[in-house]
């Protein structure tokens, strides 16, 4: 009798104080997961999603179920009450792992459309929760994280990046959820028949929109990631795995510049270096893309393009560089790019004529 009434009263407790404890719940897994998720290809990592998906296809199922029996959903003795929180719980740590991870490959001046999906989602799944009693916000909610997963995983399993990876990805997708949708209509034949058309029409929508900004280029080269990057004045590498890199010793100013001088004497060369994080067994090729922006045009033109090999496995990310001489005055960028030309990051700096005072050394290990 007891326990009885400890449970009821947390139950009670919860149904009046949800709103807090679901806001802080969800910026602590954001925090969690940014802490704790260390590779895109690791296995428990990978788990961590597999176990979150396999969760929310259950209780969207059982809540279509048990809302065949007409249940009130505001009532907290009701199963359904529960199980809408916990759908809602665990689509925040799907939309927060995934915003972990794309964010490591996402330069934001390019894929912030992408970014701005999955953020209005985590800011949906908090502040719309009234949405998950109703099927076609829980399925297209479903999709979304399913497809984001499949576009990362993809390439970790068959080692491989590109479109015709995308496509596969695309494939496998559909593949599953139409596998869920199977299970869905086995348990309530009737909402999942009256909602068919809207169903049908939000994942057709997510489904072109999301090919579209890959295919723009503008959602991240997920699972590749830029660890470590610079523009310097020498790279060189000591023999023993470690590369020695020198740089202008600038104030603590120049870390909010968009773009930094850079004092460059006659006849000397400018260095850009990445480390460029990609999975283990999947060793593919970038490009360091040297463009200068033409004051005339008001537009980047394309000096020179370097294609670089990497190989995956490194935790650090592989490290390489490309070299350029006698850049002209003005605004300078390295895009550092996949062939297809998805953009991992960018270097921005602005060349100035002189020679460079105060350089540093930096060993990178």
């Amino acid at each position: 009798m007891s326990n009885f009434f400890l449970f009821s009263h947390v139950r009670n407790w919860y149904a009046k104080w949800e709103r807090p404890v679901s806001s802080l719940s969800l910026v602590g897994g954001f925090i969690f997961d940014a802490v704790t998720l260390t590779r895109i290809d690791a296995f428990w990592d990978n788990f961590w999603v597999v176990a979150h998906l396999f969760i929310v296809a259950v209780a969207i199922i059982v809540i279509n179920r048990e809302e065949e029996n007409s249940m009130d959903i505001k009532d907290p003795a009701r199963l359904h009450f529960w199980l809408i929180n916990i759908l809602q719980f665990f689509f925040g740590g799907l939309l927060s792992t995934f915003l972990v991870f794309y964010f490591r490959s996402a330069t934001l001046s390019v894929s912030w459309p992408f970014f701005l999906i999955l953020v209005a989602a985590f800011v949906a799944n908090e502040s719309f929760k009234k949405h998950f009693a109703r099927i076609v916000f829980q399925v297209s909610f479903f999709f979304l994280c399913l497809f984001s997963f499949d576009i990362f995983l993809v390439p970790v399993v068959i080692h491989s990046i590109g479109r015709a990876t995308f496509v596969l990805s695309d494939i496998v997708t559909l593949t599953i959820f139409g596998i869920f949708l199977w299970l869905l209509a086995s348990w309530s034949k009737g909402k999942l028949h009256k909602s068919a058309r809207a169903i049908f029409i939000s994942i057709s929508g997510i489904f072109v929109v999301i090919n579209i900004l890959y295919f723009l280029n503008i959602i991240p080269p997920i699972p590749l990631s830029l660890r470590d990057a610079g523009i310097y004045h020498s790279v060189s590498s000591d023999g023993n795995g470690n590369y020695i890199v020198s740089y202008e010793d600038r104030s603590w100013l120049s870390f909010f510049s968009y773009s930094p001088d850079f004092h460059e004497a006659s006849d000397t060369p400018v260095y850009a270096y990445t480390a460029i994080f990609s999975p283990a067994n999947l060793s593919t090729n970038i490009i360091h893309n040297w463009q200068y922006y033409d004051e005339t045009k008001k537009s980047w033109i394309t000096e020179s393009r370097v294609e670089l090999s990497v190989s995956g496995g490194r935790g650090g990310g592989f490290r390489t560089y490309s070299i350029q001489n006698n850049l002209a005055s003005g605004n300078w960028r390295v895009s550092v790019e996949t062939p297809d030309g998805a953009v991992i990051g960018r270097l921005r700096f602005t060349i100035v004529s002189g020679a460079p005072v105060n350089l540093k050394i930096e060993t990178k290990s």
